[in-house]
């Protein structure tokens, strides 16, 4: 744990006397690459800045900005799951909330990344910001709210237009940017170097990958080894399948609900292509190394590693471009016309952001689709690499119980794959690099490299309780773990609850998941009720949130009088909002409730844990 002062209060910060420090809570990477553009932009200005995880400083110390003259604290924090800090800026949250030190004298700015589908929306920007103010900081620019199920890049650069006016005003700068390109990064190319010293995936200890060894978690993930890969749905274009990780051996511990996070590598033709197109060696042994050479972050991705590696292992080259890097790369184009494109697309002019939408976001144009589409442009593979976001974990709800399967970890995914606008097949990086993980007898298993997340999604303490879980599509992942434990309680002896599923596909005949398991857990009376919505197969689309009003009277009853929980996953967007106002639709139709009163009602059961979900956009 590093004390914040000892990183900030050094020889350059004393000179310049103008230190902005940069904190980030990231759970997808997308809010540390907003506090790297934060700090790059305060070059631009003449202000040193620095980025920081939180996970790494001792927070506690944050009161002591304040003996550094014209100190600034910028939080970039994101919102997880339901409401939740990301796993690096938990400590700080709960520093947050038990401290009563003062913060009087120390000067912050926030911007929180959000998703407007989500019911606790933003969270943890609106409650750093709050909490920051309360504990007597100064707020030196209003908080920013970034929504990722609309526009979060156009949010950002919006804020950051008007924060960084408000920033030299309160270092006494002038507030005019200098449009040039910045390189935080210098290039070292090695000639002559042992291989079993460049990294060639492995995320943090090098060679981690050919000695494991635990306890496995961000930074070092298990290889786990894929014991079934199947194919789930019996007919229709999509392919859903079921994996079983082994994770025998590991002494990793999981609960039915929680999360497992897999580390995807990017398509090996896609990588190809790129090393065609911009005309490099992709074997080549590199080292990108940190200018600044205080900076915390010595390397954008382990290093030394190839541009393969890079490529295949640590950046992501398949989301559509943000404007930082498209005014970066700007520089690179030959042709005055492709120039003036990326230009005006990087720039937060109403014609610029229009161009930007419809060019970049809505045609998702990648990094290779943007070289193939401007010809002019080459920038240099050095360059690009420091410009790419890195390539994040996939987080997906397990589907099996640790008390029935303690050395194996269950998913459930949906293979994705369609055609942008642009005519070019989008392949979904992880769900494609899944499916080739095909077992073969007398081969190898293919591996997987894997952590688990801990989740707040849990069946009830006591198995007594009932439980309603609604779960269509994938969304049933974590059901079948929950059902799988309720079925051991029974064989225990114990006394279980009401447990009622409902489940949603398209057609019985093609899509209906884990039908056989779930007909035998009926059967078997773990799951005393069974209700699925097959939404395409009559003329009117029927979906869970139909079949819930169906069973008011028994659902209202279960609910407020027998304490049941509600467990929702899957869809974010429509169904899990479909399904709350269903409750609602219940609550007043049978519980005579008002819509307030509904509203509040189920307010409530969210806040004591009743009311759960598990959901994406």
């Amino acid at each position: 744990m590093v004390p914040i002062t000892t990183t900030v209060n050094n020889s350059d910060f004393h000179v310049t006397t103008r230190n902005v420090i940069v904190f980030y809570g990231s759970q997808t990477g997308t809010a540390e690459e907003f506090a790297n553009r934060l700090v790059k932009d305060a070059q631009r200005y003449g202000i040193k800045g620095m980025v920081a995880d939180p996970e790494e400083y001792d927070m506690s110390e944050l009161p002591r900005l304040r003996e550094i003259d014209s100190s600034l604290a910028v939080f970039c924090m994101a919102t997880y799951g339901e409401g939740e800090p990301t796993d690096n800026a938990q400590d700080f949250y709960d520093w947050m909330q038990m401290t009563d030190d003062s913060l009087e004298g120390v000067h912050f700015a926030v911007f929180g990344l959000g998703n407007k589908t989500y019911d606790h929306y933003n969270a943890m920007g609106t409650y750093t910001d709050k909490r920051l103010a309360e504990l007597g900081a100064t707020r030196i620019f209003d908080l920013g709210l970034g929504d990722d199920d609309g526009n979060l890049e156009e949010d950002f650069i919006s804020w950051k237009g008007q924060f960084w006016p408000a920033v030299c005003e309160f270092f006494g700068v002038q507030a005019t940017q200098e449009e040039c390109s910045i390189r935080q990064f210098e290039l070292v190319v090695h000639s002559d170097v042992n291989m079993n010293e460049v990294y060639t995936g492995e995320l943090g200890r090098l060679l981690s990958f050919q000695d494991q060894k635990p306890p496995f978690d961000a930074k070092n993930p298990f290889l786990a080894p894929v014991a079934i890969n199947r194919k789930l749905n019996k007919g229709g274009s999509r392919h859903l399948m079921h994996l079983e990780l082994d994770i025998s051996g590991s002494k990793i511990r999981y609960d039915a609900g929680d999360h497992v996070a897999v580390y995807p590598m990017n398509d090996v033709p896609l990588v190809n292509r790129l090393g065609e197109r911009l005309g490099v060696d992709l074997d080549t042994v590199i080292t990108l190394k940190n200018l600044d050479e205080e900076a915390n972050k010595k390397h954008p991705f382990p290093c030394p590693t190839t541009y393969r590696a890079a490529l295949t292992h640590y950046l992501d080259i398949t989301s559509p471009l943000h404007t930082n890097v498209l005014f970066d790369l700007s520089q690179y184009a030959s042709d005055p016309e492709e120039k003036e494109i990326l230009r005006k697309m990087a720039c937060s002019s109403s014609e610029g952001k229009a161009l930007y939408h419809s060019w970049v976001v809505e045609s998702e144009r990648n990094i290779l689709a943007v070289l193939e589409d401007l010809p002019s442009l080459r920038p240099p593979i050095d360059h690009l690499c420091e410009l790419l976001p890195r390539l994040q974990a996939r987080y997906y709800s397990i589907a099996s119980s640790a008390k029935v399967h303690p050395s194996s970890i269950h998913i459930c995914v949906v293979v994705l794959e369609y055609t942008t606008k642009t005519g070019r097949v989008f392949k979904g990086v992880a769900t494609n690099w899944l499916k080739d993980k095909v077992v073969t007898d007398g081969s190898p298993r293919p591996t997987v490299p894997m952590y688990v997340r801990k989740s707040q999604f849990r069946l009830p303490f006591r198995a007594s309780t009932p439980v309603i879980m609604i779960g269509p599509g994938t969304g049933i992942a974590p059901f079948m773990g929950f059902i799988q434990e309720r079925a051991w309680q029974k064989e225990q002896g114990k006394e279980t609850g009401e447990a009622i599923l409902y489940f949603g596909c398209r057609h019985r005949n093609e899509d209906f998941i884990y039908q056989e398991e779930l007909e035998e857990f009926e059967k078997a009376g773990v799951l005393t009720q069974l209700h699925v919505a097959f939404s395409r197969d009559q003329e009117h689309k029927v979906y869970v949130q139909h079949l819930l009003k169906q069973s008011k009277d028994h659902l209202w009853k279960l609910i407020h009088s027998s304490n049941a929980h509600i467990y929702v996953c899957g869809d974010a967007r429509n169904m899990a909002r479909d399904v709350h106002a269903a409750f609602h639709e219940i609550a007043e139709e049978v519980g005579g409730l008002t819509h307030t009163q509904a509203v509040d009602y189920f307010q409530r059961l969210m806040t004591k844990g009743r009311y759960s979900q598990d959901v994406w956009s």
